[in-house]
C-alpha cells in the first residue's frame, strides 16, 4: 500500500522525513479469527479486515447467543457462540480477538489462552498491570502468540516517526505532548461511567498518549498525575507528567469532559515532529526545524481501516511463529499498564474486585 509523501521544500535543502516501510495488511498471511464480544469495536474490527486484508473473521462469541447470531449474519461470519467458552473451543479460530469491556479482557484472554489460541486483546490491555503480567506468563507457559491491540503502534505514519526517532532527526528529544478527550454525556449506564466495567478517561482514552509517550521516550522512571473522578467515581480527566531516564518529559492529559485536539508532537534539540489530529489514527506528520520552519510533511493515502494494521501484525509474527510484536512488545504492554497504576493511585481510582 504506497504512502504519499509530499515534501515542502525541495528535498536538497535540509532534512526530510523517511518514507514508511509498513508492509500492505492485505500481504499478510490469512488467518481464522474469532471476536469475542460483538459491540462497537469489534464491528469497526471486522470490517476493517473484511475490507483490507485476507484475514477471515470464523467464529463470534457473545454472553447473548441472539446478539452473536446478529453479528455474525451482518458480517457473514459462519459461527455465532452464546459463550466465549464455545468460541475458544472452536477448532477452526487460530486467534481471537477480545474486544470486552476492561474488566473482561483478563478473563477473556485468559480463556482463550488455555484454549490454546492466540490472541490479540483490545487496550487498554488489562485493569491493572498485575492482571498483564499474569496473562503474559500464561501465554509464554502455553507457547501463544499475545498481543496488546494498541492499534495506533502499527501505522505508517508512526514508522515514519519511529525512523526520524531512530536516525537522530530530532536531535535529544526533551518533551513529548499528547492529548485524547472526548466529550462523553454523563450517563450511568455507559461503560465509560462504570467503575463495575473497569470505565474512566485513562484505560479508554488516556492510554493512547501514555503508550505514545513510552514509545517515544523509553522506560519511564517516574509517573505523576492530578485528575478529577466522574459522579461515578471513575477518573473523568487527569493531566499526566512523565519523566524518562535521558531527563526528557512527557506531558500528557486525558478526559471526558471535553473534545481535546487529539494531536501530539515530539521536540528535540535540531527538529521537532508534530502530529495531526487524531494522532493515534492515520495522521499527517509534519516536521519543524529550530527556527519554526516547516521542513517536511509526510500524508498517509489511508485513512480508514487503521485496525487492519494490528490485525495483519499479529497474522505476520503468528505465521513466522512469533510469540510477540516487536513493535509492541508484551514488556511494554506491562510497563504501561503499571503508569496507569501509578496515575490511578494518584488519582485515588480503584475498580471493585482489584
Amino acid at each position: 500500500m504506497t504512502q504519499d509523501r509530499s515534501a515542502t521544500a525541495d528535498e536538497t535543502a535540509g532534512p526530510v522525513l523517511p518514507a514508511p516501510r509498513t508492509p500492505s495488511p492485505r500481504e499478510a498471511p490469512a488467518l481464522n479469527w474469532g471476536v469475542i464480544a460483538p459491540g462497537g469495536i469489534a464491528g469497526y474490527f471486522t470490517e476493517a479486515l473484511q475490507k483490507y486484508t485476507r484475514q477471515k473473521v470464523v467464529a463470534v462469541g457473545s454472553r447473548d447467543a441472539e446478539r452473536a447470531r446478529a453479528f455474525a449474519d451482518r458480517f457473514g461470519i459462519p459461527a455465532a457462540y452464546g459463550s466465549y467458552a464455545g468460541l475458544v473451543q472452536d477448532s477452526q479460530v487460530d486467534i481471537v480477538y477480545v474486544a470486552s469491556p476492561h474488566s473482561g479482557h483478563f478473563e477473556h484472554a485468559m480463556q482463550a489462552i488455555e484454549a490454546g489460541r492466540h490472541v490479540l486483546v483490545e487496550k487498554a490491555f488489562t485493569r491493572n498491570a498485575r492482571e498483564a503480567e499474569q496473562l503474559i506468563e500464561a501465554a509464554r507457559k502455553r507457547g501463544v502468540f499475545l498481543m496488546e491491540a494498541m492499534w495506533t503502534r502499527f501505522l505508517p505514519h508512526i514508522d515514519v516517526v519511529r525512523q526520524a526517532l531512530a536516525s537522530g532527526l530530532l536531535g535529544e528529544v526533551h518533551t513529548v505532548m499528547a492529548d485524547h478527550g472526548q466529550r462523553m454525556d454523563p450517563d450511568p449506564s455507559h461503560r465509560l461511567f462504570a467503575p463495575e466495567l473497569a470505565g474512566g478517561a485513562l484505560l479508554d482514552l488516556g492510554v493512547y498518549p501514555v503508550s505514545f509517550a513510552s514509545m517515544v521516550l523509553g522506560p519511564l522512571t517516574s509517573v505523576t498525575a492530578v485528575g478529577t473522578k466522574t459522579f461515578t467515581g471513575v477518573d473523568g480527566q487527569a493531566s499526566i507528567v512523565v519523566t524518562a531516564g535521558s531527563g526528557a518529559h512527557g506531558v500528557l492529559n486525558t478526559t471526558l469532559f471535553a473534545r481535546t485536539p487529539t494531536t501530539a508532537s515530539i521536540s528535540g534539540t535540531h527538529a521537532r515532529l508534530e502530529i495531526d489530529s487524531p494522532f493515534y489514527g492515520s495522521a499527517g506528520v509534519r516536521l519543524i526545524g529550530r527556527d519554526n520552519r516547516l521542513l517536511d510533511t509526510f500524508v498517509p493515502s489511508q485513512r480508514d481501516g487503521g485496525l487492519c494494521y494490528q490485525a495483519a501484525e499479529a497474522a505476520r509474527c503468528i505465521s513466522a511463529g512469533r510469540l510477540e510484536s516487536e513493535l509492541m512488545p508484551l514488556a511494554e504492554s506491562l510497563a504501561v499498564m503499571h503508569a496507569l497504576d501509578d496515575v490511578r493511585r494518584d488519582l485515588e481510582v480503584v475498580f471493585p474486585g482489584e
